[in-house]
């Protein structure tokens, strides 16, 4: 016999010859432990391993229901909220406020729609008057409506005084960042648009299904944050963007639709487009303008798209000064360019300075008189800056 045969057989007891009793004593001794106990005993050891069994399942119901239906029921705890964009909001972060005031009226929540800075980029004037938005502009955390905080298309409370004092209760974005919220995070950045979830969301709890479609209004609006922030569906997009704009297709308003996407553009947009064309560096696959002066910084980024259709070029940067700040705005079709690495790296020892975003876009802010060497900075000047700037695109820096 084996040692695995022997090992094996020592379960077995005297007894007619492969009689299996362990089993059968153990049920037997459990049997007769469960007597013996006092009645009033048995019965809490009962009521607490049914407690046990239900606690389980609330508990794995809880967590594998969808993300949609989980917000759904953050928002039904509180009377009123304040839907909080970011700075300057597009599209993208309008459209997911339009959806958490639809999904917040679904169950009894007010919400107030919030905003610090301005809204003055052509396309995000039309798409806000077009479909009637009702948002508050903000300039300090003591004018929020409500103290519950739903964050959209960002992650952590910028723009306005006192942000840093603000604990947002649901965080919904698709940014890269640390912000969370209180009870509800839901940051995915592999998706090109923050609007993308919340069609999700709006799938989740049934607002989608046939016999209680959404309103042409919100459709249009989420189909439009999807198409804006991925270039329409060029730029950035995972299959979660095809599938949202599949799904929103057939409550779609397409006079809507096409008067949000052709606006007037102002003449000052017009001449900082012509500057960039015209007074652009280029050095290999690589643009780079500096547009002066202006008074609209939307300006920056539409510049930056319009560079982006040169043949040959790549990546480019477009910066412009407004109020002792220099804006500015990256694009990259390139592999080798994450966007928004390559600005970080190019201001990261500029006091003051901040940049980053996505692969195929990003944008920053530097203070001129730090540039100038107000602190630790010695100062560099513009040819300097234009140099670090083609380093980084190169991987150089």
């Amino acid at each position: 016999m084996s040692d695995g045969d022997v090992t094996r057989s020592s379960a077995f007891t005297g007894g007619e010859a492969g009689a299996w009793t362990g089993p059968v004593t153990a049920v037997d001794d459990l049997t007769e432990t469960l007597q013996s106990l006092d009645p009033l005993v048995l019965s809490l050891l009962v009521l607490g391993a049914v407690g046990l069994v239900l606690g389980l399942w609330w508990f794995v119901r809880w967590f594998r229901r969808p993300a949609g239906v989980h917000f759904r029921r953050v928002l039904a705890d509180y009377d009123e909220v304040t839907v909080l964009m970011h700075p300057s909001p597009d599209p993208d972060a309008m459209s997911c406020a339009m959806a958490v005031d639809a999904i917040a009226a679904d169950v009894g929540t007010e919400t107030t729609l919030q905003y610090a800075g301005e809204i003055r980029h052509q396309e995000n004037r039309a798409f806000r008057t077009v479909l009637d938005l009702e948002m508050e502009q903000i300039e300090s955390s003591s004018e929020l409506a409500a103290e519950a905080t739903v964050l959209v298309d960002h992650n952590t409370p910028r723009g306005f005084t006192g942000a840093q004092t603000v604990e947002p209760i649901a965080v919904i974005d698709h940014h890269p960042g640390n912000g969370t919220g209180t009870e509800f995070t839901d940051v995915r950045t592999e998706y090109g648009a923050a609007a993308t979830i919340f069609v999700e969301y709006l799938s989740d709890i049934g607002s989608m299904a046939d016999d209680n479609a959404i309103s042409p209004e919100l459709a249009t609006g989420l189909l439009y944050g999807v198409q804006s922030d991925t270039n329409q569906l060029t730029n950035g997009c995972s299959r979660a963007e095809f599938d949202a704009c599949a799904a929103l297709y057939e409550w779609i308003d397409e006079d809507l639709l096409d008067r949000i996407a052709n606006p007037q553009v102002s003449d000052d947009v017009l001449q900082i487009k012509a500057t960039a064309i015209t007074e652009k560096r280029v050095e290999g696959p690589f643009a780079i303008c500096d547009v002066g002066p202006v008074s609209n910084t939307d300006a920056i980024p539409q510049a930056a798209d319009e560079l982006m259709h040169l043949e040959g070029v790549t990546a480019v940067v477009v910066y412009g000064s407004n109020d002792g700040t220099l804006h500015l705005s990256g694009r990259s079709r390139d592999d080798r360019v994450h966007m928004g690495e390559t600005l970080r790296h190019a201001v990261s020892d500029i006091p003051m300075a901040n940049a980053g975003g996505h692969a195929r876009m990003g944008g920053g802010q530097v203070s001129i008189e730090h540039m100038r060497g107000i602190g630790p900075s010695d100062g560099i000047d513009k040819a300097e800056f234009e140099d670090r700037l083609f380093s980084s695109l190169s991987g150089e820096r």
